[in-house]
């Protein structure tokens, strides 16, 4: 699947965006084995109260399943004004 990542997230981690392949059943699987990968990650996903996901475009929560999703991104909460 496709993992985009913006804002602060992005730039912790040093990457718009990668292919990820996963076994996680949902987002908060997916976030585990990504914060497994490298420091990197940690610090990114180190709060993820401070983060919004979106599946295929839609937002979602961390305990949403992954199956069938293509994209994921992970993102601060936006503010208007």
């Amino acid at each position: 699947m496709n993992v985009m990542y913006f804002a602060w997230v992005r730039e912790r981690i040093g990457l718009p965006q990668e292919e990820v392949q996963t076994e996680a059943v949902t987002v908060a699987d997916l976030v585990a084995e990504l914060t497994a990968r490298e420091d990197r990650y940690a610090a990114a996903f180190a709060d993820t109260s401070a983060l919004r996901v979106a599946l295929d475009q839609e937002l979602s929560d961390f305990d949403a399943p992954l199956a069938g999703v293509r994209e994921v991104a992970f993102f601060p909460p936006m503010t208007g004004g």
